[in-house]
């Protein structure tokens, strides 16, 4: 099949898909999701609550999007996990949980799905995410997920799963989560981290250069959120000794 085929293909599955949610103005809206695809879904509200109650194995809470100044709701650690390192996406400029309901027939009953996340990239795609750890998708999973993808697909967005974290990224974004806030911001001390790590130095020896470390390593621990300064953090977790280096978002 080839690429326009495929497409076709793409749309005839979106277009039997209805969608709900709750719009900025917190106004429940519905219809045909190939009608209202290009709405901010970035900003919808929340279509479901987030239950918590006593003894539930899964913890629920909001997590703040540093990129956006939002709250978004999780419902595990994974989910929790996911939207930082969504959040930690640089191309990734607007999250918003539990954005829509997704209702179709798949020929003998109605179906219906309702994804994670939403998040709005730098250039205007909307990304539709669902989290389950891997070994969590059974064969029904799996299939609502590659229906999803598909219907995705035909209104021009793109389709994430994210399972598990890998150690040491999660402990590492963790970390560096601390320090995502604005407040963590020090512009003097921000512009000398930035000449010492112009050429890679071990993280504490360059703090080091730059003034107390109680007083710097806040600031250099949000550069490396902000990803205006970088570091390996998928092989180790980040010690005094990992090597840091100024990126190109650093040099603007």
């Amino acid at each position: 099949m080839d690429g326009s085929a495929l497409r076709a293909s793409a749309r005839e599955y979106a277009s039997g898909v209805e969608v709900g949610f709750v719009d900025a103005d917190g106004v429940e809206r519905s219809g045909p999701l190939t009608c209202w695809w290009g709405e901010p879904f970035e900003l919808a509200s929340p279509v479901r609550s987030f239950a918590s109650f006593k003894g539930r194995k899964n913890f629920t809470g909001e997590y703040w999007v540093a990129t956006s100044r939002t709250q978004v709701g999780y419902e595990s650690w994974v989910e929790r996990d996911a939207a930082m390192a969504l959040d930690f996406d640089p191309a990734v400029v607007a999250l918003a949980s539990q954005p829509f309901r997704l209702t179709w027939t798949d020929g003998e009953r109605e179906r219906g799905h309702t994804p994670d996340y939403f998040a709005r990239l730098l250039d205007g795609t909307g990304v539709v995410v669902d989290v389950r750890p891997e070994d969590l998708v059974d064969e029904v999973t799996a299939e609502v997920f590659a229906f999803t993808a598909r219907v995705c697909e035909g209104v021009g967005w793109q389709f994430r799963h994210i399972g598990d974290l890998h150690q040491p990224y999660r402990v590492n974004l963790r970390w560096l989560s601390r320090y995502r806030h604005g407040r963590c911001h020090r512009a003097p001390v921000a512009d000398r981290l930035r000449k010492v790590f112009a050429e890679p130095l071990p993280l504490l020896a360059g703090a080091e250069q730059v003034g107390d470390r109680l007083a710097v390593l806040p600031v250099l621990y949000h550069l490396l959120w902000r990803q205006e300064l970088a570091a390996d953090l998928v092989m180790d977790p980040l010690g005094t000794d990992t090597p840091v280096h100024l990126t190109s978002r650093g040099r603007l």
